[in-house]
């Protein structure tokens, strides 16, 4: 959790909370100070998207730093990249020495998660997610069931019409659907598959659920090639239990394969498993 009103100053205290996080950042640290420089070797800052932490000696050269770090921001990538600045009249600072300055590109590939519903297995599953490289979305429509103690990597978002959210995700997000409404799960199911950019679809519930929602979406002109990011049950079905934990544990199995791996085998639904679904309590 955030601590309310004490910002990071240093920039390691900027590492700390961009780690935990999970916000991508650039370390600029001047690796060489050549004659008169407004900061020694060695000194650092840290650069967001909105924020910057520490200083490098201000000015126009830490201006120029800022606007160089977040445009590597911008690209998407890590890495690292060196630069050299002359300390002249072209940088408004006439200290007339130089410095060649860093930029380490830290934290790039947050995938985000958005999960939709806050029911007893998302409440189980939601710490677990938190502690991986990952953004989360929490979306639902009942504010009261939400627990007071949020990660922070965890954005809640409180929406009469869930469904509805599926169209402000970024792409490549991934959705896990645990509702307590099938109607609803359906609804989301069925704009998340309108969306070739959303590479995985995980739904709870029984295999008699996940032929229901199968046949439903073919009647309604979904091609194999969009039901096959459609993940149904969610979970890896290796692992067994019917109580929240044990789902959340088995969801958690199948997002950190998929984080490390890169795909995951598709069920689809597999039928012959034993179903979880009435026995689960999502509510």
């Amino acid at each position: 959790m955030h601590n309310i009103g004490m910002r990071p100053t240093k920039w390691y205290e900027g590492i700390e909370q961009c780690q935990r996080n999970n916000d991508a950042y650039v370390l600029i640290t001047v690796v060489g100070a050549a004659g008169s420089t407004p900061r020694e070797t060695g000194s650092k800052m840290i650069v967001t998207a909105g924020d910057c932490i520490d200083t490098i000696g201000g000015g126009h050269l830490e201006f120029d730093a800022v606007k160089r770090a977040r445009a590597l921001l911008a690209k998407g990538e890590p890495g690292t990249v060196l630069h050299s600045y002359p300390l002249s009249s072209a940088l408004g600072q006439c200290c007339g020495g130089a410095m060649k300055v860093l930029f380490d590109v830290c934290n790039i590939h947050q995938q985000h998660i958005a999960l939709f519903g806050a029911g007893h297995v998302a409440q189980a599953l939601v710490p677990i997610l938190a502690q991986l490289p990952v953004k989360i979305s929490w979306i639902d429509n009942r504010e009261a069931i939400f627990p007071k103690d949020i990660p922070s990597n965890v954005n809640v978002i409180i929406e009469d019409e869930p469904e509805s959210e599926v169209a402000h995700l970024p792409d490549n997000s991934w959705l896990i659907i645990l509702t307590h409404d099938h109607q609803l799960d359906f609804r989301i199911t069925e704009k998340a598959l309108s969306y070739s950019t959303l590479s995985f679809v995980g739904l709870i519930g029984s295999q008699t659920k996940a032929k229901r929602f199968v046949t439903k979406l073919q009647h309604r002109g979904f091609d194999d090639e969009a039901l096959l990011r459609l993940h149904s049950p969610v979970g890896n079905t290796n692992i067994p239990g019917k109580r929240p934990i044990e789902v959340a544990v088995s969801i958690s199995a199948q997002i950190i394969t998929l984080l490390n791996n890169g795909s995951v085998e598709n069920n689809t639904p597999k039928l012959g498993l034993p179903d979880k679904e009435d026995s689960v309590d999502v509510k």
